[in-house]
């Protein structure tokens, strides 16, 4: 295909138009700049430029590719729907086997847990005992066991009394609260187990009636189950129901549902069995109790024997430490005064070395002179008064000791009263009031 290098074309003259006097537009011909372009004013109006053949078989190319393409993804498209619907068939078909093997599984549970609470519902009717002998045990064990708690407290109230630095919280105290709380929890122990014999009867029947409710829930949730089971895809009376799928809020777990069962069950057995051993449960109760309080009194008088011979020899070492303060303070009133003596005595030589060294310092002339005299004055006059600063010091120091030992001694004296307060209060108050404590055959009720 030839095609010139330069093409040059003249702007036509309008047809329409008459020549007049106006300026002449000057117009910026388009030219060929190029080997494979064709624009000129023979295009102006329509477009720019041709397409090129190129072009033309680069759209074919494209064309022919695209139609590919959509052919291999429309043929992905149909294996992999062919392969998702075998996949989903098979998926479903194992999901509903799986479903009713599940919900099988879930009515032997069901059927399991429905024979035992049938079982315990059975045991639970006869479960009939009188408990009025032991209920009256129980009654008297527990008036008795105001006695020792009023002792108990009796103690504690007393020992309040104490004076510092006694008033502390010594072995005797905590065995005195073991003591308080044993009581208590005696006391709280026989009122539960009066209880426990006045409404044994009236326990039972609710506990029945509990496990009749469960009972009767299951005995339901089998028969809808059994039901479900008997579905199949060729059943006629299934249907849509979209929002099933949800699960409740108070919908139970495996867990929760097995462990609600379980403690109706156990519930129930308990008090099957109290009902049955509730009269040696009550001796067990009754016997442990009266020794426990027996070996707590025990141990607080084994406490306030040894807090008294604690305190015994504490006030002995006290008067035996007082009597050598006593000692010792007198020993440092006659050091208090014999130094104070000794710094009078210094003053007779410091006043002659003074004045010696007064009067040499009137000497005329050459006489004033700094002879060995003068120096061993001027030495004389030091060392005196180092040796009185020395004294005084040592004074201040005496005099604070003094002080120190008057301070002890009137703390130890005061010790001493607290001891002896402490002593009186735990052996003639507390020790005392403890031997009205209750004897065994009265805590375990038999008096």
């Amino acid at each position: 295909m030839a095609q010139t290098d330069v093409l040059l074309t003249k702007q036509p003259a309008p047809q329409t138009v008459p020549a007049c006097e106006l300026p002449r537009k000057l117009y910026d011909v388009a030219r060929n700049t190029g080997a494979y372009t064709s624009s000129g004013l023979a295009t102006a109006g329509f477009r720019t430029a041709k397409y090129l053949v190129d072009e033309w078989f680069q759209n074919c190319y494209a064309r022919y590719h695209q139609a590919f393409a959509d052919r291999d993804q429309s043929e992905r498209q149909r294996h992999e729907s062919r392969q998702l619907a075998a996949e989903t068939e098979a998926l479903a078909q194992r999901t509903q086997e799986d479903s009713t093997k599940k919900v099988g599984q879930r009515l032997q549970d069901t059927h399991c847990w429905k024979s035992e609470l049938q079982r315990e519902v059975h045991d639970l009717v006869a479960e009939t005992d009188l408990l009025l002998a032991q209920k009256q045990r129980l009654e008297r064990a527990l008036d008795a066991t105001a006695v020792p708690f009023s002792i108990a407290t009796d103690n504690l109230q007393c020992r309040e009394r104490r004076q510092h630095p006694d008033l502390v919280r010594d072995h005797v105290e905590v065995e005195l609260l073991k003591e308080a709380e044993l009581i208590q929890n005696i006391q709280e122990l026989l009122k539960r187990t009066i209880m426990q014999a006045v409404n044994q009867i009236r326990l039972n029947r609710e506990h029945k009636e509990t496990c009749e409710m469960d009972w009767s829930d299951k005995v339901e949730a089998y028969n809808i189950d059994d039901t479900c089971a008997r579905y199949h895809n060729q059943s006629t009376d299934v249907q849509f129901h979209p929002h099933c799928t949800k699960f409740e809020e108070s919908a139970s777990t495996p867990e929760t549902w097995a462990k609600f069962t379980q403690e109706n069950l156990c519930r129930a057995e308990r008090e099957r069995l109290a009902s049955a051993n509730l009269r040696g449960l009550i001796d067990c109760i009754l016997r442990d109790t009266s020794e426990d309080l027996r070996l707590q009194c025990d141990a607080v008088n084994l406490a306030f024997g040894n807090r008294c011979e604690e305190l015994e020899d504490a006030r002995h070492k006290l008067e035996h430490h007082l009597r050598k303060t006593l000692r010792e303070i007198t020993d440092q009133e006659h050091n208090v005064a014999a130094l104070k003596q000794a710094i009078k005595d210094k003053e007779a030589p410091l006043k002659v070395a003074q004045t010696r060294l007064y009067q040499r310092s009137l000497r005329p002339n050459v006489e004033l002179c700094r002879d060995t005299a003068q120096f061993r004055l001027v030495s004389e006059v030091e060392q005196l008064n180092a040796s009185l600063a020395a004294l005084r010091e040592k004074l201040l120091e005496a005099e604070q000791s003094l002080r120190n030992l008057e301070d002890t001694r009137m703390s130890l004296e005061k010790d001493i009263a607290v001891k002896t307060n402490s002593l009186f209060i735990d052996r003639q108050k507390c020790m005392t009031h403890r031997a009205r404590y209750p004897t065994v055959l009265q805590l375990a009720g038999y008096q």
